[in-house]
């Protein structure tokens, strides 16, 4: 799939095209954007920000295993030293709830919407965008992703608001935690660090 070039996307796009060049099956979308999660967290690994792909994209081995066979057969000779056995674990306490979140909202049960859910919800936690912690080119291949997997979920950002932010809204609503300064989001004085055109 062309990429548009974002001066703020992950630079490893050259890793994320030896992953597209393996000839893997799946819908040509998707692929992109597990090659692009999968170059962001083997980034994170070979930095030393993680200790295994496990950890760097939230998938138990077996998952993470049955996505490489799927997608990107050929993944071990391309990368044959990254680290990646054991479980995951949970990166934080609210992990949990947002994968919850994201397959609760799944529009077609499988294994790349399972998968996607797995990923959005540790890369969430990382600092930055999530586009970014994604490694997408732009943000607008997120919200694509979020209308083709979790469409129930993306119809509710009706104001475009970035999406972690949308995300912790939805999980504290869900708690019944209120979490704005004002009871219209127009009238709040942080309006323009949650809706900000481009940003997420």
């Amino acid at each position: 799939m062309a990429s548009n070039s974002h001066p703020l996307a992950d630079p490893n796009t050259h890793r994320r095209d030896r992953l597209l060049a393996l000839p893997g099956r799946g819908d040509p979308f998707d692929r992109h954007v597990l090659a692009c999660a999968l170059a962001a967290a083997l980034e994170d690994v070979e930095q030393s920000r993680e200790a295994s792909l496990n950890a760097s994209l939230g998938l138990p081995a077996d998952r993470l295993d049955h996505l490489l066979d799927q997608c990107f057969p050929g993944f071990d000779a391309l990368e044959p030293e990254v680290t990646r056995d054991g479980e995951a674990g949970e990166g934080a306490i609210e992990e949990a709830d947002l994968r919850s979140l994201l397959i609760d909202h799944v529009s077609h049960p499988g294994d790349v919407a399972l998968w996607l859910a797995h990923i959005i919800a540790r890369r969430a936690l990382k600092p930055g965008h999530l586009w970014q912690g994604l490694g997408l080119d732009v943000r607008a291949q997120l919200s694509t992703l979020m209308t083709r997997h979790f469409p129930a979920l993306a119809d509710q950002n009706v104001h475009n608001m970035r999406w972690k932010k949308f995300f912790y809204r939805q999980l504290c609503g869900r708690e019944g935690i209120p979490i704005c300064k004002s009871p219209v989001c127009g009238d709040c004085p942080d309006y323009r660090a949650c809706f900000m055109p481009d940003n997420d």
